[in-house]
């Protein structure tokens, strides 16, 4: 993956700079434990490969945790997405945010949330595609929430896994 986010240029939305593997090691090991230390998040992170040569070509990731903080189980994800810079205008993005998205759903989470900085007009299609909508309103780093709640009816069907290839252009999902 160190390869797939080597790229300054994926920084320019999101602040940060390309990791190191020692970083991206010590950040995936955080990771891996699946929600926080607090338990009330949820960590989902899935790596997109494309499906003939297995190659990582972004990932796609969420945040999950109960709305309001009471555990009743009205669920809220926070989604994000990033593809590779030479991987880009393919896709592959908005098959692995739909794999997501649709795998969040059959969980029972209502509310799917993304934040985008404004500038950022790739990520917005994406958002788009994948059934979000831009709100009004903007987070403290100044990005733009994009929301869903119920299941919209465009989101793009998927089943577990879901394969990339480049000519059909479908992510599989690993996590």
């Amino acid at each position: 993956m160190v390869g797939v986010l080597a790229s300054p240029e994926l920084y320019t939305f999101i602040g940060g700079e390309p990791p190191t593997l020692e970083a991206l090691r010590e950040r995936y090991a955080r990771l891996a434990v699946g929600h926080s230390p607090d338990g009330l998040q949820e960590w989902v992170n899935w790596i997109a490969r494309r499906a003939q040569d297995g190659v990582a070509v972004g990932t796609v990731q969420a945040t999950v945790c109960d709305g309001d903080g009471d555990r009743d189980g009205d669920g809220r994800a926070e989604v994000a997405w990033v593809v590779g810079a030479e991987f880009q205008g393919r896709g592959y993005a908005v098959e692995a945010a739909s794999a997501l998205v649709a795998w969040l759903r059959e969980r029972g989470v209502a509310d799917i949330r993304a934040h985008i900085h404004p500038g950022h007009a790739a990520s917005a299609r994406v958002a788009e595609r994948i059934g979000l909508a831009p709100t009004g309103e903007l987070d403290d780093e100044g990005e733009r929430i994009w929301r869903a709640h119920g299941a919209p009816e465009h989101v793009v069907d998927v089943v577990d896994v879901v394969d990339v290839d480049e000519d059909s252009e479908r992510t599989e999902k690993t996590r």
